[in-house]
């Protein structure tokens, strides 16, 4: 999709891949089929199996809509942090939804933690482990990032979204990277309370985090084993504050007419940056991973906005759209 907005104000061609447009509504279905058949064909689950996997939410909602077409149970540990929209759908879906404590990854009681040891309590089941599984990355590097090429005509001059698993951005940036042979800039977005800007930044000397973010499902406190590979590919990083996620999340609901989540407008955020940086006439893409549907209760609540600071990034002529108490 063209964003017209940005991209006549910047005289770049800004656009976003409509990856709410997936059968689960978010750009992780594709992960969630990848790592699915990965354990198919190495023999680690077999029919009538369970999957089981840790993530703040779109991920599951895929492997749910997975599992239900091929047989699978679904177990989803969660944090208890994350939207009820997204709990409900994962349960409507048939999934077995676990919510836990919000905990860092060092804690043994961490989401995805605990995931691995039910999942290895049980026969015939997998984790699918979808932070440090390749076969997250492999998705984008077999369908995202040709299928970016091919509808850009190869004409893509930059590529930036935030990185949760590692599996989106590390994947479509070594596709985009080797398809243009390397003309093709790759920055990395990134949310407050997450260490990838600073990690970047240093070169890979500090793994700095401060504050926290109103985004969920990416930021992240390690270098996962999806985006090792291709730490080196990163061109630059955007660091990318709530107050101006939820400014571009309204501005593309009154001007554009696109109702984004907020990761979705932290991405859209960081490639109108990417345009300011790379100068008119270039191609910028950027991943649109789920749409506001799933956080609506949030991010359309007043009393939600003022808990989080934000009502006043939010410009006056756009509150408006603040229809939620």
């Amino acid at each position: 999709i063209r964003i017209n907005s940005l991209s006549k104000e910047t005289g770049c061609e800004i656009l976003g891949k409509a990856e709410f447009m997936n059968p689960g509504g978010s750009v992780k279905d594709r992960a969630a089929l990848f790592v699915v058949e990965d354990a198919e064909r190495k023999g680690l689950i077999k029919p009538g199996g369970t999957v089981v996997e840790g993530t703040a939410g779109n991920t599951g909602i895929g492997l749910a809509h997975v599992c239900r077409a091929k047989g699978y149970k679904c177990v989803i540990y969660m944090p208890n942090t994350q939207s009820q929209e997204k709990i409900d759908l994962l349960r409507m879906l048939g999934a077995d939804v676990r919510p836990v404590p919000a905990v860092p990854f060092e804690n043994p009681d961490n989401y995805n933690h605990q995931a691995k040891r039910f999942a290895e309590s049980l026969s015939n089941a997998v984790w699918t482990n979808q932070f440090d599984n390749p076969a997250n990355r492999q998705a984008h590097i077999e369908t995202t990032g040709p299928e970016i090429w091919a509808q850009t005509n190869g004409k893509v001059d930059g590529f930036t979204c935030a990185t949760g698993t590692g599996g989106t951005f590390a994947g479509t940036t070594r596709f985009l990277k080797e398809a243009s042979e390397g003309r093709v800039k790759s920055f990395v977005a990134d949310p407050p309370g997450s260490v990838i800007y600073s990690y970047v930044k240093s070169p890979g000397k500090e793994l700095q985090r401060q504050g926290s973010s109103i985004t969920e499902g990416i930021g992240q406190g390690r270098i996962t084993a999806n985006l090792q590979p291709d730490v080196d590919l990163i061109d630059d990083a955007l660091s990318i504050p709530d107050s101006q996620t939820i400014a571009m999340l309204y501005r593309l609901l009154d001007e554009d007419g696109i109702y984004l989540g907020a990761s979705s407008a932290l991405n859209v955020a960081a490639a109108y940056e990417m345009a300011k940086i790379l100068g008119p006439g270039k191609t910028i893409v950027t991943m649109m991973c789920d749409g506001a549907y799933r956080y609506q209760s949030r991010l359309f609540s007043r009393k939600w906005l003022e808990s989080k600071g934000l009502v006043s990034a939010i410009p006056a002529h756009l509150q408006k759209y603040i229809v939620l108490e």
